[in-house]
């Protein structure tokens, strides 16, 4: 194992990252029982693997499994990458095979003010640029197959209406179609399928297009998302499989079932009724296999799937996952935001879809998030912290450990142990960080635990290990919420109410109205995946703390058929971010030597 040298003060991320011994991807493929043969090499330090080994371990038994969430973070982040990285990490040097499964981050947010996303500190995936930056193209792939459909729909339409009645079956004949293909009639206002670009742009939020000629499109008003909201980002975050070929299939029929829009009779209108379905997969083929990269210490980390965490599940891949449990002890996986978010879709969305079950959940905590819930002032990115998050203030962090002790229990209703991890800033006091661990305990966390990974690495987060390798071992009786085959209305209550805090759940009449169609079109079965501010319990980002009593809005409905679950949206989501005043990407160039400078 590589443990490097720990400066002091700690230098900035793409420093540590550009000056780490990395190991070759064969060599760390090879330490988990992976052969060459088993690799899709992109160079000497990154890699796919071949979704086939699943056959040739098909009889090795799974590894503990480990999620990591938080509590409701501030607009900075609260640290679950960097704790999932350090974690294991800390199980590395406890002589345990571990393995790092995570989000592939969005090039947006990575040139936009967030910056990247590889963690942080010495609990880094290396090489961060690669990490962040295009990676073996993934994206690039969503991006293409997910605005093949956009293009396909809307030529569908021009075409229709350019040739009405006999000229379309005409136009569309042939020997072995004589009846030509059939006329979709698709209403415009129904479409649900925008295009995608992996940019933050917020000039593309509302758009007209198909102007000019007859010949130039249908027109109508239309938007982009960021690709990370794509459907076909889900679906590649759902997929699962016993070999490459099941794990392909089961995308094929996934984008198949894609919803992009309704017939003006009611009539859902699929990917297979454009035709494209099958073009799209094959444009998904190589994304398939998942990305194996490393820590700064030389564990496995695979990198695969990246969806959109407020509008879809936002976790990293099953198929990941899946390789990972058969080739190590512990697999430490993340949930995006926090557990009323992440944690939840992780346990009722994709687990439901792998079949697999959760030892321990870790929820990191930090001591200015819990002080921000208890009535300190704004946290905004990009300024300094407001002095009562640099300095001692026991009173404030007890009233806003009621963050805390909400998501102690909302882990606790899905029946597994619950580790809090405090993820330790220099400016923490041992007064606040006992405080916490105290208020975690008696909250129902099985044990609570600083940790310093950032500035120490894997030694930074041993006692975090030792924790989780305790916890791992106490029964646990995963369950999910609800039943899949209730009515979509009483699973979305369940949800608001278990989960939220909700008294209670409001529905528009357009609400309304898209449940009964999709009830009707036989998509009532499919799992909720709640779409909310991950600022707040509530819907409101304004609501800190542990809110109650507020009655959850749900304005629209809309249904990935594919990915397979149904998103109530409740407030004002956003799919398409923009850019600040001064964006990240200001910073990042190139040295007179090639190498990246200014990525953080």
């Amino acid at each position: 194992m590589q443990v490097p040298t720990k400066l002091r003060p700690v230098p900035s991320d793409i420093d540590i990252a550009q000056t780490a011994t990395i190991i070759p991807i064969s060599t760390v493929a090879n330490n988990m029982g992976l052969t060459d043969d088993e690799l899709l090499l992109y160079g000497p330090q990154k890699a796919k693997v071949n979704l086939d080994v699943l056959k040739r371990l098909k009889n090795e038994k799974d590894g503990k499994y480990v999620v990591v969430t938080a509590i409701t973070p501030t607009p900075l982040g609260e640290g679950k990458t960097t704790v999932a990285v350090g974690l294991t990490q800390g199980l590395g040097l406890m002589g345990k095979k571990a393995t790092v499964c995570l989000r592939q981050p969005s090039m947006g947010p990575t040139f936009s003010i967030k910056g990247g996303a590889a963690g942080g500190g010495y609990a880094q995936v290396v090489p961060m640029e690669d990490f962040n930056l295009h990676m073996t193209g993934d994206i690039h792939a969503i991006t293409a197959a997910h605005n093949l459909c956009a293009a396909a729909l809307d030529a569908r339409m021009m075409h229709e209406r350019n040739y009405p009645g006999d000229a379309w079956t005409k136009r569309t004949a042939s020997p072995e179609r004589p009846e030509g293909l059939p006329r979709l009639d698709i209403n415009p206002y129904t479409i649900t399928w925008n295009r995608v670009v992996d940019a933050n742009d917020r000039a593309l939020r509302h758009i007209n297009i198909g102007l000019g000629s007859k010949a130039d499109g249908f027109p109508r008003e239309a938007s982009y998302d960021i690709t990370v909201a794509s459907e076909v980002m889900a679906i590649l975050a759902l997929v699962s499989g016993e070999s490459y070929a099941e794990a392909l299939t089961d995308m094929r029929q996934r984008i198949g079932r894609i919803l992009v829009a309704y017939s003006h009779a009611g009539q859902p209108v699929t990917t297979e009724d454009l035709g494209v379905a099958g073009a799209m997969t094959v444009l998904m083929k190589e994304a398939l296999n998942p990305n194996l990269m490393q820590t700064l210490e030389g564990q496995p980390a695979f990198v695969h799937a990246g969806p959109f965490a407020n509008i879809a599940h936002g976790a990293s891949s099953v198929v990941a996952d899946r390789v990972a449990l058969k080739t190590a002890d512990y697999v430490i996986t993340e949930a995006g935001f926090g557990s009323d978010i992440g944690m939840e879709k992780f346990f009722n969305i994709k687990c439901r879809a792998s079949g697999l079950k959760p030892d321990v959940v870790v929820l990191v905590a930090t001591i200015r998030a819990l002080k921000m819930h208890g009535g300190g002032s704004a946290v905004v990115a990009g300024y300094d912290l407001p002095q009562e998050y640099v300095e001692e203030n026991l009173e404030l962090l007890e009233k806003g450990c009621d963050n805390l002790k909400a998501h102690i229990e909302i882990a606790g209703k899905f029946g597994v142990p619950v580790v809090a991890a405090i993820n330790v800033f220099p400016t923490d006091t041992p007064a606040e960080i006992a405080l916490v661990k105290r208020i975690a305990k008696e909250a129902g966390a099985v044990s609570a635990v600083p940790t310093t990974h950032w500035a120490d690495g894997g030694q930074g987060s041993v006692n975090l290990a030792d924790a989780i390798i305790a916890a791992s071992e106490l029964p646990s009786d995963f369950r999910f919420l609800y039943a899949s085959d209730l009515p979509i209305r009483q699973k979305i209550e369940i949800i608001a109410k278990e989960v939220y805090g909700a008294s209670g759940v409001s529905f528009t009449p357009l609400a309304g109205q898209q449940i009964d169609a999709y009830e009707k079109n036989g998509f009532g079965d499919l799992p909720i995946c709640m779409a909310k501010t991950h600022l707040s319990l509530s819907h409101d980002p304004k609501l800190k703390g542990a809110p109650k009593g507020f009655v959850f809005p749900i304005r629209e409905v809309r249904a990935s058929a594919g990915a397979g679950f149904i998103y109530p949206i409740g407030g004002d989501m956003m799919t398409m971010p923009g850019l600040p005043a001064i964006p990240a990407f200001m910073k990042i160039d190139i040295d007179e030597n090639g190498k990246t400078v200014g990525l953080s």
